[in-house]
């Protein structure tokens, strides 16, 4: 690697590689890199995530909790909302932009060498790469532990070379069936790969047909199951100010008045779940309510129904499947009460744009479709029109393909209404809302009295400055 090279000139070459929305199911070339650098992800015990939508959230908690409970965390996550070194966190911080590029330049000999050998016919990916370099960092760290969220579905994915000591399966519903499988059942049976034998299994509710799969997968490999609603769960949640107060069942009984700074009734679930994982970490050891507490209080999960500017509220949330869409509807309907609320959507070309679309149309007064600047896999704005006017009625859709353009649109569009309380809600692609909170948290001014400069300052082709378009919106 040239010593000049750059932060962005090693982005770049990464997210040239063989892209994560293509899978190429071998474990083959990261078990290659691992071993010649050590098997670092055998130097600590490992919390591994899987499922289809709140994975995320869940790791965040988790990490957290562990954090307030005096452990030295790691926690490697995908797809990055902003940066790509937010996938890759140690004591709850990214790492830097410079500690990243250092940890490439220790491994690049070796994936030189993997590389050669082509193994299964294809060089080393953008994925496995990221994923090795979570693994080492954390090693040299050192960490008391690494929360590691899978890439893709679970058995094939490059995080699986992880034996983990806990395997926790947030809800599983249908997204990647191109990949993964066309029904629930087959979905997963790929996501219980992780369950390794000796394992503890924490199982969030599920359908009945993925349920049955986790359950077999857990009763042949001799995994301790807990079950949602049965060995853990929320007991009560009610509305507070900035989230919602929680009463959770935990190992020894109830844990009251927890305070989490997350909307929606799926993110209750998701912290009784976590809390969970990690008293099963403990040895069931229950978590010091304090701690939990503690612990609960300082998660942070951007993008997520987050409130990212006021007068007009705008709101992200990274929902782009539509049980995702479920979850975000009612979560922001109970937690904002938007009349109106407009929405800017964007989707990538492989997702289920039609069933999000429904899923919204009962919550929006109106939308501006609109697409991802930051790859060529983006459903193109006036596609997405098409669909939407279908679905919203022609009169209640607008299309604005670049995105600047139409967070505008919606914000116009929400106050002229002039009654109420208006809302924004940026939705649809984990890209999108991550070029959203790009353009409304770097200073920049939407709105009538604000100068009109994104026009002149915002370059959409300049949006992948940092990988987005090289990562996808993974399960």
């Amino acid at each position: 690697m040239p010593a000049d090279q750059t932060h962005a000139d090693i982005i770049a070459a990464l997210t040239a590689r063989w892209p994560e929305h293509r899978v190429a199911p071998s474990l083959g070339r990261i078990r290659a890199l691992t071993e010649l650098l050590g098997d670092p992800q055998r130097c600590y015990p490992v919390i591994h995530l899987t499922g289809t939508n709140g994975k995320g959230s869940t790791a965040a908690m988790i990490d957290s909790l562990l954090r307030a409970d005096g452990l030295r965390t790691a926690r490697f996550t995908s797809p990055h909302v902003m940066s790509v070194t937010e996938r890759i966190t140690i004591d709850g911080e990214p790492i830097s932009d410079e500690r990243f590029d250092e940890v490439w330049r220790e491994i690049e000999p070796y994936v030189d060498i993997v590389d050669g050998h082509q193994i299964d016919g294809v060089p080393m990916t953008f994925f496995e790469i990221v994923t090795a370099m979570a693994f080492a960092a954390f090693a040299d760290a050192p960490v008391d532990v690494a929360v590691v969220e899978v890439g893709l579905g679970g058995t094939w994915d490059a995080t699986n070379i992880a034996d983990a000591d806990v395997a926790v399966i947030t809800p599983i519903d249908l997204d990647h069936t191109h990949l993964l499988g066309s029904t629930i059942g087959e979905i997963a049976r790929e996501k219980a790969g992780i369950i390794k034998p000796g394992a503890q299994a924490i199982l969030a509710g599920q359908p009945l047909e993925a349920a049955q799969v986790l359950l077999e997968r857990c009763q042949e490999v001799g995994a301790l199951v807990q079950r949602e609603g049965i060995e853990f769960g929320v007991l009560d949640r009610q509305l507070a100010v900035g989230g919602q107060l929680l009463r959770l069942n935990a190992s020894e009984g109830p844990v009251e008045e927890i305070f989490l700074p997350l909307h929606g009734a799926h993110q209750a679930a998701n912290a009784a779940q976590a809390l969970a994982a990690v008293e099963a970490f403990l040895g069931m050891k229950a978590l010091n309510s304090d701690v939990a507490r503690e612990g609960f209080a300082a998660v942070r999960s951007p993008a997520r129904l987050e409130l990212i500017r006021r007068s007009p509220a705008i709101v992200l949330d990274a929902a782009h499947n539509p049980h995702g869409a479920r979850a975000a509807a009612a979560g922001i309907t109970e937690a904002f009460g938007f009349a109106p609320l407009v929405g800017v959507v964007a989707v990538m070309a492989d997702k289920d744009a039609r069933g999000m679309l429904e899923v919204f149309e009962e919550i929006m007064t109106s939308v501006v479709v609109t697409q991802v600047a930051s790859t060529s896999r983006g459903l193109p704005a006036e596609q997405l029109g098409e669909l939407a006017a279908e679905v919203f009625g022609v009169q209640r859709v607008r299309v604005a393909p670049r995105l600047d353009d139409a967070i505008e649109t919606a914000v116009s569009w929400a106050e002229e209404s002039g009654v109420g309380l208006p809302g924004v809600l940026i939705t649809g692609s984990v890209l999108a809302v991550g070029e959203a909170r790009t353009l409304l948290a770097g200073g920049q001014e939407l709105g009538e009295d604000a100068e009109r400069d994104l026009d002149d300052d915002w370059d959409p082709a300049a949006a992948d400055t940092d990988g987005l378009s090289g990562q996808d919106e993974w399960s």
